[in-house]
């Protein structure tokens, strides 16, 4: 049922929005993912087909990709004690390396980024195995490519 919203303007009322609730759960033209869990859904719109199966495994591995994020961006001292068999170890590695020790570095944004999109893709991975979803998606992939303009 749809129902009209009007705004006083002057003495008059003049409509200035509809709600449909038929309409608020149709989708525009376009290629969408949508995912329905225990007390919601999620809605990507006019997503690029080709990353159908990555969008949806980073919605389902969010808490992975976190993990992940949180791990690799963890904190580090810059200088740790050493034990005397480390501190031999760190010499032979600054010997071993020459001019070359001092780009040794720890991890930067985009390595937190890399390994949030590796965990990304790893889910992607698992869930393609799936003969249920690996057809679903090549059939979406067909449906996308007879629908193109």
């Amino acid at each position: 049922m749809k129902t009209v919203f009007y705004k006083k303007v002057g003495r008059k009322y003049e409509p200035v929005a509809e709600y449909d609730s038929v309409y608020l759960d149709s989708f525009p033209k376009g290629n969408h993912l949508v995912m329905c869990y225990p007390g919601g859904q999620s809605r990507r719109f006019n997503i690029d087909p080709a990353y159908a199966p990555m969008i949806a495994a980073g919605r389902v591995a969010e808490q992975e990709i976190c993990e992940a994020i949180r791990k690799a961006s963890e904190l580090r001292p810059q200088t740790t004690p050493l034990t005397e068999k480390q501190k031999a170890a760190w010499e032979a590695l600054k010997e071993a390396f020459g001019e070359d020790i001092s780009t040794l570095r720890g991890l930067s944004i985009h390595d937190c980024a890399e390994a949030g999109l590796k965990a990304m893709q790893d889910e992607a991975e698992k869930l393609l195995q799936h003969d249920g979803v690996r057809k679903a998606y090549d059939h979406f992939m067909l449906m996308c490519e007879l629908t193109k303009e």
